[in-house]
């Protein structure tokens, strides 16, 4: 299938989101339900998806917003934290995709056809690191140029196999790939946020602003843990820390939602399609509860099949992304794990109704 039979069969496929204009959603938490621990309700609401128009920073994948209906939930007041995955892992023995014997057969499989196998040395278990850069950086769309494989890099060595998440229960886990997320939720009873759902939560009472506490982005290093300085080169540390920070560090949302800005990266379970915001807005209607595309499409890289990530990290500065704006969105491989990415989850009425006691 060619790039054009590709893109025709993504767009045919986020078609399929029509629903009705006159919505109902539930916003009250029901007075039966209590809200699990370590978990806050977020009342449903009809909102505006997308990029604000007073945002100068927004990319266009962000664009144009749209209306959707979202009921209401139960989300995790913060990320997944390591303390909190390490009793997941010792309860049921889960192994992590970056600490997996990697499956050579299984690599080829996303590599252009008669790509060599790499050396045994460099075929082991390990996760992308971030490195800083000895000079300014010309090209910020080349992320090779902080990024790093490193062999032993996973949750329980986050910086690489000589470091350690000792004493550090309280800061969020990182190095997860989707499937890992997906496995602690089922483990948990609990399910991983939609991006509209997302959206809805870390914009809590600000509507309609870029920023989860407005559109205000003066005293930033107050609010969230982002990258002060010139990046990919000087961190000034202004916000007191270089890389991950301890969950609840700097100021919750109106919801009560901590580090919805910056920190670490978080998990959504929409597909990643660079046509979907186009093709929503053009069916003029409001679809509730959205799932998002049903079909995975990068206009960069057509055969990719890659979730939206939310929230940006201790990484994001304005020189090339501002992701610490509730609109801002990337796409990320199902099998990337990175010492910048983690999630939280949600949990619907029906769930926190069969939680266990």
């Amino acid at each position: 299938m060619d790039n054009q039979a590709v893109q025709k069969e993504a767009k045919a496929e986020v078609a399929k989101v029509a629903a009705p204009q006159n919505i109902e959603v539930i916003k009250e938490q029901p007075e039966d339900v209590k809200a699990p621990e370590g978990m806050v309700w977020i009342p449903g609401a009809t909102f505006m998806q997308g990029a604000v128009d007073q945002d100068k920073m927004a990319m266009d994948h962000e664009k144009p917003a749209h209306k959707v209906a979202v009921d209401g939930f139960f989300m995790d007041v913060t990320e997944v934290t390591n303390g909190q995955f390490k009793k997941f892992v010792d309860e049921t023995g889960y192994v992590t995709i970056a600490e997996r014997a990697i499956d050579w057969e299984e690599m080829k499989k996303q590599l252009p056809e008669g790509t060599p196998k790499p050396h045994d040395s460099i075929m082991q278990p390990g996760s992308l690191t971030f490195k800083k850069a000895k000079s300014s950086v010309p090209n910020l769309y080349d992320f090779s140029q902080w990024w790093s494989w490193t062999i032993g890099a996973n949750w329980r060595h986050p910086n690489g196999p000589k470091s350690s998440i000792k004493g550090k229960d309280d800061y969020p886990v990182v190095h997860i790939a989707y499937e890992d997320a997906l496995a602690y939720c089922e483990w948990a009873g609990r399910r991983l946020p939609t991006e509209a759902e997302w959206e809805l939560a870390a914009q809590g009472d600000e509507d309609n602003s870029i920023y989860f506490w407005g559109n205000d982005a003066s005293g930033l290093e107050k609010k969230a843990n982002t990258w002060e300085g010139e990046f990919p080169v000087t961190n000034t540390k202004t916000d007191g820390y270089e890389d991950r920070a301890p969950v609840k560090s700097y100021p919750p949302n109106s919801k009560g939602l901590y580090d919805m800005a910056g920190n670490v990266w978080e998990w959504t379970t929409d597909w990643y399609n660079t046509n979907f915001y186009n093709e929503v807005f053009s069916a003029n209607t409001i679809a509730k509860n959205p799932q998002g595309a049903t079909a995975p499409f990068n206009e960069r890289d057509p055969y990719a099949k890659e979730k939206i990530m939310k929230g940006g990290s201790f990484l994001c500065n304005a020189s090339y992304c501002a992701s610490y704006r509730i609109s801002s969105r990337m796409a990320t491989s199902l099998d990337s794990s990175l010492e910048h990415l983690g999630f939280r989850t949600v949990a619907s009425v029906a769930m926190a109704k069969n939680e266990k006691k």
